[in-house]
């Protein structure tokens, strides 16, 4: 049985990681216009989350993709899984020809990831809410067999709502799972509005500490703060498990559909989506830190 390799074993200069989340981003536009629609805006806030994990930090093998001692990677927001399958392809997990025939017939890449059919995908979802309870299932299993690797799971912010969370939160802190980490991408709205509205999830911070979680606040397009709570967090073990809230933009990196509620599903075409790619490969803008927080 081999061993994991790291990804922090790669190029992981500012530069390389930015070029990747343009990477991320073009693909996404790119898939999205073989199925005819994409889930555009949730797939940019998380960019830059997504290249910091898989080229710079996770423990894996695409060689061997279940191998035991794997960090495990869970998508709960699986409608962001446009994003990932790029990543997948470019570090070795499967041929990038295959996702040509994105959701076609027959393809195994449909709108949420599938983990009995593609390779590197560790946890199928549909409905949201479920992945912090998975996540958990697979660290206190980590513990049980005494192997030391760490479980990851991404959350939507519009996913909080969701009750199942916070019985895994608090289970979590009682039972002290250190080895599980929460990404919780704080992009500010949901498919029904500014979550504040909807049903409000602040104070983030205060409501993890108080359920026995170690927290952190981060700028999730800065890949090198976001490095750094990564390379900051704790082995697997008993005590706090550990969560990372990453303020973030939905649709970063397009202007029409930052913070906007037109594009949590579009489709562009004609001279949008050109222009769209185009702002894309020009970069990302200088911009204020958004911050939404009460209490």
């Amino acid at each position: 049985m081999s061993t994991p390799t790291k990804a922090a074993g790669r190029n992981v200069s500012p530069e390389y990681l930015a070029d990747r989340a343009k990477f991320v981003r073009l693909e996404t536009l790119r898939l999205a216009r073989i199925a005819g629609a994409g889930h555009y805006s949730s797939t940019f806030s998380a960019a830059e989350l997504f290249v910091s994990l898989y080229y710079a930090h996770l423990r894996y093998n695409p060689a061997e993709p279940a191998s035991p001692d794997r960090d495990r990677f869970i998508l709960s927001k699986g409608h962001a899984a446009i994003g990932l399958y790029p990543i997948l392809a470019d570090v070795g997990f499967f041929d990038p020809r295959a996702l040509d025939d994105y959701t076609r017939l027959g393809s195994p890449f449909g709108d949420h990831p599938d983990m009995k059919r593609i390779p590197g995908i560790d946890f199928s979802s549909g409905s949201l809410g479920h992945g912090l309870s998975i996540g958990l299932g697979m660290a206190l299993a980590g513990r049980v067999q005494g192997r030391n690797y760490r479980v990851y799971c991404m959350m939507g912010d519009g996913e909080l709502a969701e009750g199942q969370i916070w019985e895994a939160a608090m289970a979590a802190g009682h039972f002290r799972v250190q080895g599980l980490v929460g990404i919780i991408d704080r992009n500010q709205l949901c498919i029904d509005g500014p979550t504040e509205e909807v049903m409000a999830v602040e104070p983030l911070e205060y409501r993890f500490t108080s359920f026995g979680w170690d927290v952190r606040r981060i700028d999730g397009h800065d890949t090198a703060e976001i490095l750094d709570a990564l390379d900051g967090l704790k082995p697997a073990g008993h005590g706090r498990p550990q969560m990372i809230i990453a303020d973030t933009v939905k649709g970063r990196g397009v202007a029409r559909m930052e913070l906007s509620l037109d594009w949590h599903v579009g489709n562009l075409v004609g001279q949008d989506y050109d222009d769209a790619v185009a702002e894309i490969q020009a970069g990302l803008q200088p911009r204020p830190r958004e911050v939404v927080r009460h209490g």
